[in-house]
């Protein structure tokens, strides 16, 4: 007969994730560097494809007349991430921003409500296949995290070398924020500010989402006649509190993409 896991246990479990050894190739709970984290992947693809199908569906079936609810739902989240940029940028259906601005809104949201799903729920149809560790939800992971928001930084970026050309970029890097005599101080100001935008990006989500999952597992360590009620209350709470946190990723990408790209 198994023992029951002691509490430390049973959070530890529920905080590591399910790894791929890229040396060994074995699927095992260890760290380190030559490895992929493959709940986070899995999970990550998946509710990337869900956003893409759904979205794709509802625009080959879109009609001009009285729209059906789906369709209403998502051209409302659409006229909303299109607000966003308008105040960032004062255009409107940008095609360029508004596509990465919409895909991180909702990638990010769908990523995040994974966290709403019963903590031992995936874990253990997880263990029927023989996966002894499993993290339902990717942005709990400071992989996923940092990996948007580097890509952020590559983007912002990459526009920034795109409307202001090479010279343009470089000009615009030694002289600010003091004059361009002072450019030895500007140049690691800049390094520092670029380096702290993509670090907050990154620690804000993977924190307030980190400490959602844990909430949630010391709930589920309550007795079951108190585990319902402690459990509705913080998902009502945490609902915000993904949807808040997808929000301001997406608003804080728009910022900086146009700061990025201003003429000063």
């Amino acid at each position: 007969m198994s023992e029951l896991p002691t509490t430390s246990s049973y959070i530890q479990h529920h905080l590591v994730n399910w790894k791929l050894n890229l040396i060994s190739g074995a699927f095992d709970g260890k760290g380190g560097f030559w490895t992929l984290n493959m709940d986070t992947v899995l999970v990550s693809l998946l509710c990337g494809l869900f956003f893409f199908t759904l979205f794709l569906n509802i625009a080959k079936k879109m009609t001009s007349g009285v729209p059906g609810k789906t369709q209403n739902f998502i051209e409302t989240v659409i006229n909303f991430v299109d607000e966003q940029i308008f105040e960032a940028f004062h255009i409107r259906n940008n095609r360029y921003i508004g596509s990465l601005a919409l895909t991180l809104f909702c990638w990010i949201f769908l990523m995040n409500l994974m966290d709403l799903i019963p903590v031992d729920l995936l874990p253990w149809m997880a263990q029927s296949f023989g996966i002894h560790y499993f993290r339902a939800v990717p942005t709990t992971d400071l992989n996923c995290t940092f990996g948007m928001s580097i890509s952020v930084l590559l983007i912002i970026t990459g526009a920034s070398l795109y409307i202001k050309g090479p010279l343009g970029y470089l000009k615009d890097m030694v002289s600010h924020p003091f004059p361009k005599f002072l450019f030895f101080i500007n140049v690691p100001f800049r390094i520092v500010e670029e380096l702290s935008k993509t670090t907050s990006l990154a620690m804000r989500l993977f924190g307030n989402l980190y400490a959602g999952e844990l909430i949630f597992i010391l709930i589920a360590l309550t007795p079951i006649y108190i585990q319902w009620l402690f459990g509705w209350i913080w998902l009502a709470f945490h609902l915000f509190v993904i949807t808040l946190q997808a929000f301001i990723f997406m608003v804080l990408t728009i910022v900086y993409l146009s700061l990025a790209t201003q003429e000063h």
